[in-house]
């Protein structure tokens, strides 16, 4: 299983992989090499690829308002008022350090999250079912939630390869998690990586230890691999 997971990664893990016809969000997160626009595009890819990106394309990063901009379970409103929590973030310090601020205790990724996040909501007191969906909650051990954005960002920033950027320099790339969503999740259980059958933080936290039986130093650079033998069904 290691040795088919490496071969993916030396097959994935290249800009190649980031082209129109195989969309990523990353693929406009590269364009900026900036931990803030790289949040923005990481919180808005959920649903199709092609969509998101087509969205992401849309917008223009240096406004706050983004001028009728709407996304899914986004409406205006909760785009221009997430683009201001941003800017407002963006004062107080970068994403870093908040996010180190919870990381540093224990070196927990989780405990890193439950600060960026919490500042996240502290800056705005804006609320919505589509606002909220996109910012989502403080994690616990025991979130439902798989935290696939928050982490698929923190991969972009952590790690440095030819795919993510490695932007961020006090957080060690042994500590990700994966981002898992539902293509990566249903092909590590086919795979027999994951027994979990439920979708959400644990399942998240035993695939990533069983990712550090072939890779304790860097877990999640199988993450991309495992994403796209999923979205393309080889498995």
């Amino acid at each position: 299983m290691r040795e088919l997971l490496e071969k993916e990664v030396a097959k994935r893990n290249t800009s190649t992989e980031l082209t129109y016809d195989s969309p990523d969000p990353l693929m406009i997160a590269s364009r900026y090499k900036d931990e803030y626009i790289s949040l923005i595009c990481s919180l808005f890819a959920y649903g199709n690829a092609k969509q998101i990106v087509k969205f992401l394309d849309s917008l223009d990063f240096t406004k706050e308002i983004q001028s009728d901009k709407y996304y899914r379970f986004q409406n205006t409103k909760d785009v221009d008022e997430f683009f201001k929590t941003i800017a407002r973030v963006k004062e107080l310090d970068s994403l870093e350090n908040l996010f180190f601020e919870g990381y540093k205790k224990e070196n927990s990724v989780i405990e890193g999250l439950n600060s960026l996040i919490s500042t996240i909501l502290e800056v705005n007191p804006y609320r919505s079912h589509g606002y909220n969906f996109l910012v989502g909650t403080p994690p616990t051990t025991k979130s439902k939630s798989t935290y696939k954005r928050y982490n698929m960002f923190l991969r972009w920033m952590v790690r440095s390869d030819n795919l993510d950027m490695g932007l961020w320099k006090k957080i060690d790339k042994k500590d990700l998690l994966i981002p898992l969503d539902t293509h990566t999740f249903k092909v590590s259980q086919k795979l027999g990586l994951l027994k979990r059958k439920s979708y959400d933080l644990k399942a998240v936290v035993e695939l990533t230890d069983k990712l550090k039986e072939f890779d304790d130093s860097d877990p999640v650079k199988y993450d991309f691999a495992l994403y796209r033998l999923g979205q393309e069904k080889v498995f």
